[in-house]
């Protein structure tokens, strides 16, 4: 932590990218209970405040969702995975055809969610996503699931990402690794902050792998690309309280 707030003191030019389920809130088993605490928004509003730092939220969460929560604090979002951007208080959207694959996809969902009691679909604009977290069945049901997407897979142009009680079907354009990149070329960072929580963030990792500039954190256990781990929720809230 020394080191990190040393480096972070010392740099010019700062970008800090943070996930929100499961690295900034907790997860819960309504997804639109996961409202952000007035700590963590009074310490993210302390920190886009400093000059020369760029706080970006970079979620899977859809473009309302995630606006909803973040969208009245002065800072970029990025929502879909990459496949939505909020950029100085406006939305982009990418130009991309999920049209092929959408349907299909869908039935598939469709069936998981009648044979599992408590799981849902989540329809967003770019992708699809079937949460089991309340369901007893959701962890089996998921296998299969994914064993089955994963036959399409070879005749669609998707990806499946197998998440904290998610399974979600995205096209093969997004990814939030690709979003950094693009990020980073357009930028002359010499320091990055990059904390997230599942294997939607392990893109990210990858990418800042090599680079001295960035620190990376995984919250929870696991394996990771990521440099450093912290333990939970808490954890990444107290460690930007220090950095604000």
């Amino acid at each position: 932590m020394n080191n990190l707030s040393e480096k972070y003191k010392q740099a010019k030019n700062r970008l800090i990218l943070l996930d929100y389920d499961g690295t900034l809130v907790d997860f819960t088993s309504v997804p639109d209970d996961a409202v952000p605490s007035t700590e963590l928004l009074c310490t993210l509003q302390k920190i886009v405040t400093k000059p020369n730092t760029n706080l970006i939220i970079i979620s899977g969460r859809n473009q309302k969702d995630i606006e909803k929560f973040v969208g009245f604090l002065p800072i970029d979002i990025i929502a879909e995975h990459g496949a939505i951007i909020k950029f100085q208080g406006k939305w982009q959207k990418r130009n991309i055809d999920i049209s092929e694959w959408k349907e299909p996809v869908l039935a598939i969902l469709n069936e998981a969610f009648s044979s599992c009691p408590g799981s849902f679909i989540e329809m967003k604009t770019y992708s699809l996503a079937w949460h089991y977290r309340n369901a007893d069945t959701g962890d089996i049901q998921s296998r299969n699931l994914i064993d089955i997407l994963e036959k399409m897979s070879n005749s669609y142009n998707f990806k499946i990402l197998d998440g904290n009680k998610v399974v979600e079907i995205k096209s093969n354009e997004i990814g939030k690794g690709e979003t950094v990149k693009y990020i980073i070329e357009k930028n002359n960072y010499d320091f990055v902050l990059c904390i997230g929580d599942d294997k939607t963030d392990e893109d990210m990792f990858e990418f800042f792998h090599n680079r001295p500039e960035a620190i990376t954190i995984k919250v929870g256990d696991g394996n990771t690309f990521a440099k450093y781990h912290l333990g939970n929720v808490n954890n990444v809230i107290e460690l930007l309280k220090q950095l604000a």
